[in-house]
């Protein structure tokens, strides 16, 4: 009878371990503009290569109740080796990034209760102490843009704070996109400004920051880019890359290519992203014609 017993304890432990070794399904979930030809993301070495599973609904943050683990990737500690248009090297994905899942650093209070906003003008004592990235030969002077303050859902499933700058023709459209993403738990990994340091770092590849208005050129032109008047959006560029031809960008998000592998934080043509930006009237890049650019958003189509 002991002996029984104590078989009969084996097999239920061993029948526990084996629910909970297979009952858990790992899960996870900036600014430079011509596609001509597909690319595929570069052969990654057999040791870091990834088992596909199948993700949640991108449109969701992970649970509060559940939280994944944390990548602890440094983003931009390591600068990539130049091409000779002088974006980085395209690279394989690093393993820890292909379902990335990062912490968002709080840098402003989070946000007390539901998703609130706010607006305030963009003085010159505001550019001097944010360095944000405009300069007095920049298409739109300080009197047309607006700072704005907004709630948004992190990967750890937490609200927070984050600013863009914006033209103020569009600063309420903004902010009722935000609301829905907010309303949605699309997850966002970070949202602050660009600054002027931006604009002059070495490329490293690994950006993920959802931001708004950058002085700077459309990429591979002299005409001002959408960013320089305030009236485009980047989201979650990471997640969303950018690609024509043979670059990608950020330069090491080649796996988030394959739009058949659903991860959170991803853009699709009937996810809360999009819709809320078509709500309003803009444009998503992931419809352009000539380049595909999957985080971009924009009042004017460009």
């Amino acid at each position: 009878m002991l002996r029984l017993t104590a078989v009969s304890v084996l097999l239920v432990l061993a029948s526990g371990v084996t629910a909970c070794s297979s009952g858990e399904t790992s899960t996870g979930d900036g600014p430079r503009s011509e596609r001509s030809k597909e690319q595929k993301e570069p052969a990654a070495s057999p040791s870091r290569s990834a088992t596909r599973t199948a993700g949640p609904d991108p449109s969701q943050s992970p649970s509060p109740e559940r939280r994944p683990d944390f990548d602890t990737w440094v983003v931009g500690a390591e600068p990539l080796p130049l091409r000779d248009d002088g974006f980085g090297q395209v690279l394989p994905t690093p393993e820890e990034l292909r379902v990335r899942r990062l912490r968002t650093k709080d840098v402003l209070p989070p946000p007390d209760g539901g998703f609130t906003s706010a607006q305030r003008p963009v003085t010159p004592a505001l550019v001097r102490r944010t360095q944000l990235a405009w300069f007095p030969d920049c298409p739109v002077g300080l009197a047309e843009l607006r700072l704005l303050r907004l709630s948004f859902w992190g990967f750890d499933g937490r609200p927070h704070t984050g600013e863009l700058v914006v033209n103020t023709a569009v600063a309420e459209d903004v902010v009722s996109v935000f609301r829905d993403l907010y309303a949605a738990r699309f997850p966002l990994e970070e949202v602050r400004l660009v600054t002027r340091a931006d604009l002059d770092a070495p490329p490293t590849g690994d950006g993920n920051t959802t931001a708004a208005y950058a002085c700077r050129p459309v990429r591979g032109s002299t005409e001002w880019s959408a960013h320089a008047y305030g009236l485009a959006v980047d989201v979650n560029p990471f997640m969303n890359p950018y690609r024509s031809g043979d670059l990608v960008l950020p330069e090491l998000a080649s796996a988030y290519l394959d739009r058949d592998w659903r991860r959170p934080g991803m853009i699709y043509a009937d996810g809360p992203v999009v819709q809320a930006f078509d709500r309003v009237g803009w444009t998503w890049g992931g419809t352009f014609q000539s380049v595909l650019d999957l985080h971009h958003f924009s009042a004017n189509g460009r």
